[in-house]
């Protein structure tokens, strides 16, 4: 049986939650905490607003698919929703840390598409930690969920080149945009032949890095390299993208 389960933003434990909150603010900085709420919106705006992506629910209608809804997504109602399902397999779109007990509950387990590469960047927004670093690609990797965030076997990965845009804004949004359209269809190639993927999933390397939200002066280098790269892009044509990708 296919479902969709859309888990809401109810906290349980909301004093934990605070805590961490505030170890991420003294971690970065108010600036960087005040600027990574004005980034989000740079994930939105090609996926949601230019790609004219169907909401969900009104998708799910259309197609006669079950749509759920549940407080937040380690609830006692999420499990029971899996197992009345009997799913073989889930995939997570957007969410934090799953538990054990959630994973579990179908036969082979759960997927999330983390939209950067493994290992290299867990827990990396998409693209402005491959610019800080220099990079000029970026990637998207579909892995099994275990009980650590973005540490489990990967079983499809897929790298693409950075198309530069005059703003680290625009080609953060245009670049995310290109990773949602890729993955989507590397997630149907993989479900296709789900058995054969898992049979040959690979275990992640050690990384010491797991990624969050800059602080104000990792933006600022952001902002430098991104200059760099562009210069470097704009003196070799063949690298600029398409004018109709934008």
């Amino acid at each position: 049986m296919t479902m969709v389960v859309y888990a809401g933003e109810a906290n349980l434990n909301p004093k934990k939650q605070r805590r961490r909150k505030w170890a991420k603010v003294r971690k970065i900085g108010l600036l960087g905490a005040l600027n990574g709420i004005r980034m989000r919106r740079w994930y939105r705006e090609d996926v949601t607003e230019q790609r004219n992506i169907e909401d969900l629910e009104l998708l799910t209608k259309r197609l006669n698919v079950p749509f759920k809804r549940t407080p937040t997504i380690n609830c006692e109602e999420t499990v029971n929703l899996f197992a009345a399902a009997q799913a073989d397999l889930g995939l997570s779109l957007g969410n934090s840390y799953i538990g054990e007990r959630v994973f579990r509950s179908l036969i082979h387990g759960m997927i999330n598409v983390h939209h950067e590469l493994l290992p290299e960047f867990r827990g990396a927004q998409s693209v402005i930690w491959q610019i800080y670093q220099g990079s000029s690609e970026t990637g998207y990797t579909i892995h099994q969920i275990d009980n650590q965030i973005d540490r489990g076997k990967i079983l499809y990965q897929e790298r693409l080149r950075l198309e530069l845009l005059p703003t680290l804004r625009q080609t953060v949004s245009h670049n995310y945009a290109r990773l949602y359209e890729e993955s989507a269809k590397g997630l149907v190639k993989l479900i296709r032949s789900y058995s054969d993927f898992s049979a040959a999933a690979k275990s992640q390397a050690a990384s010491v890095h797991t990624f969050t939200t800059p602080s104000f002066w990792q933006y600022l280098r952001m902002i430098h390299q991104h200059r760099k790269l562009y210069k470097t892009q704009t003196k070799r044509p063949h690298l600029l993208p398409s004018p109709n990708n934008r």
